[in-house]
């Protein structure tokens, strides 16, 4: 068995990685093709977090005219819609998970607890990080960047529908330049909003957490990924 690089990561996955046609709802055979890379990767030995967004169900940045918190809090719930169903679909395959809100709701999964979070990681459990940060105004990227710092986690990996970072949108000009590398000043400058927020990056870059941006739909991608393979763009000091 090959030798992964990082003992304990940090995955953040869009809602769209459980979507069906048109990036809404979800759809089990899209979520249980999620579980099985992710459980192909824990057979590796590595530790495994999660973080899951919600953008699936709901988009409070979109939410014409409603008031922006209260939008935020329905996307957290929607993350915590999306975390259950992946829970579901790792149990299934045998893995022990646990899922871990940022808002309270016990009847369904534990509160955030930093140390037991590591815990269940140091026990061999997948962990998810549901309900964003706990408040508004804060992206799931940026919860997933403090959520990987708070854990120790090696590495923070972003999962998009795209194979790394370009210098302009790949789907409107072909011609764009993907990155192997960039530091984070580098990212921060391109402004990559449709990636990663600059709060997110700004966290990395303070703890010097690299960050791998990775396409997700490209099977192998998240193994190799682990194992330190070239795959997606890397961004670190």
């Amino acid at each position: 068995m090959p030798e992964p690089k990082y003992k304990r990561i940090l995955l953040k996955l869009g809602g769209e990685a459980l979507a069906g046609v048109g990036g809404y709802g979800i759809e089990p055979p899209m979520v249980a093709n999620v579980a099985q890379q992710i459980t192909e990767v824990k057979r590796l030995g590595v530790e495994v977090a999660i973080v899951i967004g919600g953008g699936n169900i709901w988009r409070g940045a979109s939410a014409m005219g409603m008031e922006r918190a209260q939008a935020d809090y329905m996307g957290m719930l929607a993350t915590v819609i999306n975390a259950l169903a992946l829970q579901d679909a790792l149990e299934r395959l045998g893995v022990f998970t646990r899922v871990q809100t940022a808002i309270e709701m016990r009847a369904v999964a534990e509160p955030y607890i930093r140390r037991r979070a590591i815990r269940h990681l140091e026990k061999g459990r997948i962990v998810i990080f549901a309900g964003g940060t706990g408040n508004p105004y804060f992206t799931t990227d940026t919860a997933a960047a403090l959520r990987a710092v708070e854990v120790g986690a090696d590495i923070f990996l972003k999962a998009t529908k795209v194979d790394g970072v370009y210098e302009d949108d790949p789907q409107v000009n072909p011609q764009a330049r993907k990155f192997a590398h960039l530091t984070y000043l580098e990212a921060l400058n391109l402004k990559l909003a449709q990636v990663m927020d600059n709060t997110a990056l700004s966290l990395c870059m303070d703890n010097k957490l690299s960050i791998i941006v990775f396409n997700l739909w490209t099977p192998g991608n998240l193994e190799k990924a682990v194992l330190g393979e070239p795959v997606g763009t890397m961004i670190s000091g």
